[in-house]
C-alpha cells in the first residue's frame, strides 16, 4: 500500500511528476498529436438535451474527437451506432454513437471500466454566465466552462492519465474498457440495451465498474460515493371538465379539481419532512451501527452548509440526521401544478382540470412497484373521503431503483488507498441523495461492483450557471484515476 508519509515507487512517481509538469497542456493547449486538452474539449457545444440539429451535429463530433483520442492512445475502439430518437413532435433525430474502447488484453490484470458522458445540459451566456460556458475559463483556480465537472472534465482525467503512461512509455497496471455515451442528460436513449446486447461480449472480461459522475459533499476533502436513491414521479389529475370555470358563475356549486388536488397532495407529507402514505418506510433498510459511524466520519461543516444553501433553517440539526435524510431515508417533494393559473395579476377562474406532480426518492431497500401501489391506495382512499364528484387518475410516469454497493469490496480498497495516497487523507464515504441510473444499470446488468470517485468540489455548480471545477481537483483526480491503477494492479 503507498501513502503518503512513504516514498511512491518510482514508476507512479514519474507519472505523478509528468501529469505536474504537462498540466497547462491537458487544461489549455495540447502539444502532443494524441492528446485534447480541456479547452478544446468545452469548446464542443455538445447539448443533448435541446433536440435541434446543430446540438445533435455537435454531439457527433464530441464523440469523433473522442474516439480518435482513444485510438490515437492505442485503444482499439468502436463507435456503435444507437439509431435515431423520435420526439413528441413528430421529428427523429439521430443518436449520437456510444464509445466501446478497450485498452490491454492481458489475463493477468484486471480490466477495469470507466463510463463517462460527454453531453451537457443547455448553456448559454444570458442565462446568467459571467464567461462564454463552452470558452474555458481559468478564474482564480476555477476552471469554468459547461460539463467541467459534470461530465467532461472528469472523463477527461481518466484519458489524461492513460496517457501519461503512454508519454512515458510504460505498461498500463490494468486493462482499461471505457464506456462513453453522449445522451446521458437526455436519459441515456437506447444504452440500456445496448448494455444488455454486449453483456457477454464487451462486459464480459470487465472486473470492476468505475462512474465519475457527481461530486464531493466538501469543497477540499475528496469523496468516493457508494450509494444513490431512486426515484418515483407521480401525477394526479384531478378533473371536472377540459374548460375552466367563471368563479362568481360556477363559485360554490361545484366540487372544485383545485380544492381537491390540494387536500390530496398536502395528504403526503407533513410539516417535518415526514411521509404520510401509509406502509412506505415498511422495506426501509435498518439502521445499523457501522452505518451511523460512517455519518460520523463524514466531514461537514453545518453552518457552511446552510449558509451556502440560502436556507434559513434545516428540518434537522445535527450533521448524521441531516446526512441520513439525504442519503439513506425516502423523500417526498412536490414540484407542481399543471393547469393552475400562475400568472401575474388577479383571474377569477376556478380550473376545471389540474394535474399535480410530486416525486419519492426511494432508499434500500424499496421496491417501485410497490411504492406505486401504496401511492396509488392512499390517493384514492383521501379523494373516496372527499365525496368528490370528479374524476381523479394517478399515473406514475418515472420509476429508477437506488443503488447501493458494499463498500468492503477490492476496488473501494483501492480507491481509499489512491485518494490517501495523492491526498494523504482518507475520503468521505458518501451516498447520493439523487438518482444516477447509470449505477444500478451496470450493476444489475453486468453484475460487477461499481465505484463513484467523483473529481468536482460540492460548489462545482453541475446543471447551473457558471459550472466549473477546479483546476487542483482535476490535475491532482488525474493523479488519483492513476495511483488507482496501482492500486488495483497490487490487489487484484
Amino acid at each position: 500500500m503507498f501513502s503518503s508519509s512513504s516514498p511512491l515507487p518510482a514508476p507512479l512517481e514519474k507519472v505523478f511528476q509528468y501529469i505536474d509538469l504537462h498540466q497547462d497542456e491537458f487544461v489549455n493547449y495540447a502539444q502532443k498529436s494524441w492528446i485534447i486538452s480541456f479547452g478544446e474539449w468545452v469548446a464542443i457545444e455538445s447539448d443533448s438535451v435541446q433536440p435541434v440539429p446543430h446540438f445533435r451535429q455537435e454531439l457527433f463530433r464530441m464523440m469523433a474527437v473522442a474516439a480518435d483520442m482513444l485510438q490515437r492512445l492505442g485503444a482499439h475502439v468502436a463507435s456503435v451506432d444507437m439509431g435515431s430518437q423520435q420526439l413528441p413532435d413528430g421529428q427523429s433525430l439521430p443518436i449520437p454513437p456510444v464509445i466501446l474502447a478497450e485498452l490491454g488484453n492481458d489475463p493477468t490484470k484486471a480490466t477495469v471500466c470507466f463510463y463517462g458522458h460527454l453531453d451537457v445540459q443547455p448553456a448559454d451566456r444570458a442565462d446568467g454566465w459571467l464567461t462564454d460556458p463552452y470558452m474555458l475559463t481559468e478564474v482564480d483556480g476555477k476552471l469554468y466552462g459547461r460539463g467541467a465537472t459534470d461530465n467532461k472534465g472528469p472523463v477527461l482525467a481518466w484519458i489524461h492519465a492513460v496517457s501519461a503512461f503512454r508519454a512515458l512509455e510504460r505498461d498500463l497496471p490494468v486493462n482499461i474498457k471505457f464506456i462513453i455515451e453522449g445522451m446521458e442528460e437526455a436519459g441515456s436513449v437506447a444504452l440500456e440495451e445496448l448494455m444488455e446486447k454486449e453483456k457477454d461480449r464487451f462486459f464480459s472480461g470487465v472486473d470492476y465498474i468505475v462512474i465519475s459522475d457527481n461530486l464531493w459533499i466538501s469543497q477540499r476533502k475528496p469523496a468516493i460515493t457508494y450509494g444513490t436513491r431512486g426515484n418515483s414521479y407521480f401525477t394526479v389529475e384531478v378533473k371536472c371538465r377540459d374548460q375552466d370555470f367563471h368563479s362568481g358563475t360556477f363559485g360554490g356549486i361545484l366540487h372544485e379539481p383545485m380544492a381537491d388536488l390540494v387536500a390530496l397532495l398536502g395528504s403526503l407529507v407533513d410539516s417535518s419532512g415526514h411521509i404520510l402514505v401509509p406502509g412506505i418506510y415498511d422495506e426501509v433498510a435498518p439502521l445499523t451501527e457501522e452505518e451511523i459511524n460512517t455519518y460520523k466520519a463524514i466531514d461537514l461543516d453545518l453552518e457552511e452548509y446552510r449558509n451556502s444553501s440560502q436556507v434559513a433553517k434545516f428540518l434537522f440539526n445535527t450533521k448524521e440526521e441531516i446526512l441520513m435524510h439525504l442519503w439513506r431515508y425516502p423523500s417526498l417533494s412536490i414540484h407542481g401544478i399543471e393547469g393552475a393559473f400562475d400568472e401575474p395579476g388577479a383571474k377569477t377562474v376556478i380550473p376545471g382540470r389540474v394535474i399535480g406532480k410530486f416525486s419519492i426518492r426511494l432508499v434500500p431497500h424499496m421496491n417501485v412497484s410497490v411504492v406505486e401501489k401504496q401511492v396509488t391506495q392512499h390517493l384514492e382512499d383521501v379523494f373516496s373521503k372527499r365525496n368528490s364528484s370528479n374524476e381523479m387518475v394517478v399515473s406514475m410516469a418515472l420509476g429508477l431503483h437506488p443503488w447501493i454497493a458494499n463498500i468492503n469490496n477490492t476496488q473501494y480498497i483501492a480507491a481509499k488507498r489512491a485518494i490517501r495516497t495523492v491526498f494523504g487523507t482518507d475520503p468521505d464515504m458518501i451516498r447520493d441523495g439523487s438518482t444516477i441510473p447509470i449505477a444500478k444499470m451496470f450493476q444489475e446488468i453486468v453484475h460487477k461492483s461499481v465505484v463513484m470517485i467523483p473529481l468536482g468540489a460540492v460548489d462545482d455548480g453541475e446543471h447551473s450557471q457558471n459550472e466549473k471545477i477546479n483546476r487542483w481537483n482535476y490535475i491532482e483526480g488525474t493523479k488519483v484515476f492513476a495511483a488507482f491503477f496501482f492500486e488495483m494492479a497490487q490487489l487484484h
